[in-house]
């Protein structure tokens, strides 16, 4: 990471789990303004070259839910079998989310009114 560039983590958190051989991949935005920026610029091709390193899952889709200010991506034959079958690791996908928050994404020019709220005291 660098000046011009922030982790998904700065600005949403994440979860991600299995349905047999394929994983899921929900991202969830602090706010407003980083949902929309993710949006714009989290994709499914961006999701699938991150993780290309670790497998190549067979296709990535990406699914809105404005309600939730979340992007879910359901990565398709990426679970070598799935819980039961693979050797893996992580044959459930567990760790997915957390491996995705390191991604290394543009810094956008308002990203303080993207990153997590702090509570008042």
């Amino acid at each position: 990471m660098n000046d011009s560039t922030i982790k998904l983590a700065d600005i949403a958190h994440a979860r991600s789990g299995d349905k047999g051989n394929h994983a899921n991949i929900a991202v969830l935005a602090y706010t407003d303004a980083g949902y929309a920026w993710l949006r714009d610029n989290l994709t499914a091709e961006r999701i699938a070259e991150f993780l290309r390193p670790k497998a190549l899952p067979g296709r990535v889709v990406r699914y809105v839910a404005d309600n939730v200010r979340a992007l879910n991506f359901v990565l398709y034959d990426f679970l070598d079998g799935g819980a039961s079958l693979s050797p893996n690791i992580d044959s459930q996908g567990k760790a997915l989310g957390l491996a995705v928050l390191q991604m290394d994404l543009p810094r956008p020019s308002n990203v303080d009114a993207m990153r997590r709220p702090t509570p008042s005291t």
